[in-house]
């Protein structure tokens, strides 16, 4: 069974990946392999749209587990939006609600960074 698509696209200099459908062993590498693109083009803000995302197990969650070091290492970081409630449950159940920020849009995810580098006086 491998019923993911995963797209990127870029809004400024944060990489959107949109996962649509499963992420469970058999389709873990094409999302992994999104991540890893972003990586290799130095973008190290991620987020993750999830609005398509009907499942993640625990192979989609070590992909992100996979990377985060390597992101956090470049200043950047991944975080989420669109999860569905189910979804949503998976992370909060194995307490990766603490690991990222959650997001209920993506404007607001991707404004999360402007947000981080600015300076307030």
């Amino acid at each position: 069974m491998n019923e993911l698509q995963v797209e990127t696209r870029h809004v400024g200099d944060v990489a959107v990946l949109y996962p649509k459908g499963y992420i469970n062993a058999h389709t873990a590498r094409a999302f992994e392999s999104e991540i890893r693109s972003a990586l290799r083009q130095e973008r190290f803000k991620l987020v993750v749209n999830a609005v398509g995302l009907q499942y993640i197990a625990s192979a989609g969650l070590g992909a992100m587990m996979g990377a985060i070091e390597e992101i956090r290492e470049h200043g950047g970081d991944l975080r989420l939006c669109g999860l569905s409630e189910s979804v949503l449950h998976i992370f909060e159940i194995l307490g990766f609600h603490h690991l990222y920020r959650i997001f209920p849009s993506e404007a607001e995810a991707v404004a999360s960074f402007r947000a981080d580098g600015r300076e307030d006086s």
